[in-house]
Formats: C-alpha cells, sequence, structure tokens
C-alpha cells in the first residue's frame, strides 16, 4: 500500500511508548505524495476519538462520517510521527480541501512556521 497525503488509514500503532496513541486507529498522512519512491516511512497525525470541546491549536475536529470515520474524531497535531509503511492496514478515505487547510495551517502553528504562532 502506497499511503497518499491528506488520506485517512487505519495503522497500528502498538506498541505505544508514554503518551504516545497506541492500538489500532486512524490516522491522517500529512506528508507529501512526491516522496513515496524514496521511504518506507511515512508521516501521519493520528485521531482520536476522546473529543476536545474547547478549540485548540492542537486538533483538528473531524465529523462522523467524514473521510469513513465511524466516529466523530479529533486529528492530534501535536502527535505528528513517522511510521512504517507496513503499520497501515486499510484506507478509510480522504480528508475535503478545508479540513487539509486547518491541519496545514495548526501544523505550521506548532511547527513555529508562521507569523500568527508569535501572537
Amino acid at each position: 500500500m502506497t499511503p497518499r497525503y491528506g488520506h485517512v488509514y487505519l495503522a497500528d500503532l502498538n506498541p505505544r511508548v508514554g503518551t504516545e496513541p497506541g492500538k489500532i486507529r486512524p490516522v491522517v498522512v500529512v506528508q507529501t505524495d512526491a516522496l513515496n519512491p524514496y521511504h518506507l516511512s511515512t508521516l501521519i497525525c493520528p485521531l482520536t476519538t476522546q473529543i476536545d470541546d474547547v478549540e485548540t491549536p492542537l486538533r483538528v475536529a473531524v465529523p462522523k462520517g467524514v473521510s469513513g470515520l465511524s466516529a466523530a474524531s479529533d486529528i492530534l497535531v501535536d502527535q505528528i510521527k513517522a511510521i512504517d509503511n507496513q503499520r497501515f492496514r486499510r484506507k478509510l478515505g480522504a480528508l475535503s480541501e478545508a479540513y487539509l487547510h486547518e491541519l496545514r495551517h495548526k501544523l505550521l502553528l506548532i511547527l513555529d512556521f508562521v507569523e500568527e504562532a508569535h501572537s
């Protein structure tokens, strides 16, 4: 399987260490497709169904049914990590441009790549 940018997959994140999300869970690919021919690992952000009711730069809310999700979920922007491509189990769907725009913006904020992060 070749993971694609902006697509949501089920991935096996076990074993987890410390505060890392574990188990088989949805993840969204945040790595450009241009790296696919060169890498056997992929940058992802995991999702959780433990919803945070407060808007935060650390999460992007995704409603149930979007991108094949069976429950409302938050993308854990601050848990970005590289996983081996063998961890991907199956594709669930793809995020719309609106969700990808919010995800890109929040990734830039936590990486301190935009002026707004200094406000």
